[in-house]
């Protein structure tokens, strides 16, 4: 029988992956890629030769059944996103529910994952979270935010930059102007920037300075 290895990789400072994590992708039969071109510049970077195999979410419903046979009889595979923790809003949770349906083992390592320094450097409490990834894009908005309206836990959201001003205005509508909220972009990059404020204060903010880059959103929970 062969095994999983979920292995996180950096979310932009080449530097932020773990002694463990590259052996394993260095002694791994194959290495599941969600976009084998971003993932190839790490594995040239730390001159890593394992074959690898395009794994996301438009191929992964097809594959995860052949993968499934090549790991019951012995191989071993490293899954891995663009960055990050896989299956954190990236594909992954399909091969590792089907490899634990089936007995194979699977060993997710610790690593990189870009909602916990924006929780941490938020300022907002953190002893209580909810993370709620990426907000629906028309089905579904309306009902999620009028739940989250009434969270008292601080909140966390994934945002493209092309729709935080967007989902900023749904929160004034939703959460109130007052709410606190902290954004962070291009977080462990050169230009990483986090801004905290109310949500109208950030709201005028990035309405005047576009954003560029990966976005988390830190909520503070109602009072």
């Amino acid at each position: 029988m062969g095994k999983l290895y979920i292995v996180p990789t950096p979310i932009g400072n080449l530097e932020d992956i773990t002694l463990r994590a590259l052996r394993i992708l260095k002694e791994v039969d194959l290495i599941l890629a969600e976009d084998t071109r971003t993932s190839g510049k790490l594995l040239h970077h730390y001159s890593i030769g394992t074959p690898m195999q395009s794994h996301h979410m438009h191929n992964e419903h097809k594959t995860v059944d052949a993968l499934v046979k090549r790991m019951q009889a012995g191989e071993t595979m490293a899954l891995i996103s663009d960055a990050g923790t896989p299956a954190i809003s990236d594909p992954g949770f399909l091969l590792t529910r089907a490899c634990v349906e089936n007995d194979i083992e699977v060993d997710c390592l610790p690593g990189a994952t870009a909602f916990v320094p924006a929780l941490v450097n938020s300022g907002l409490p953190n002893d209580k979270f909810v993370f709620e990834g990426f907000l629906p894009v028309k089905k579904g908005r309306q009902t999620r935010l009028l739940l989250l309206a009434e969270e008292t836990r601080t909140i966390i959201f994934y945002e493209s930059p092309h729709k935080l001003i967007k989902t900023l205005t749904n929160f004034v509508e939703y959460f109130g102007s007052e709410r606190p909220v902290s954004v962070s972009r291009e977080l462990t990059k050169m230009y990483e920037e986090t801004v905290r404020g109310t949500v109208t204060d950030v709201l005028a903010h990035y309405t005047i300075k576009p954003p560029k880059g990966e976005i988390v959103i830190v909520v503070g929970g109602k009072n």
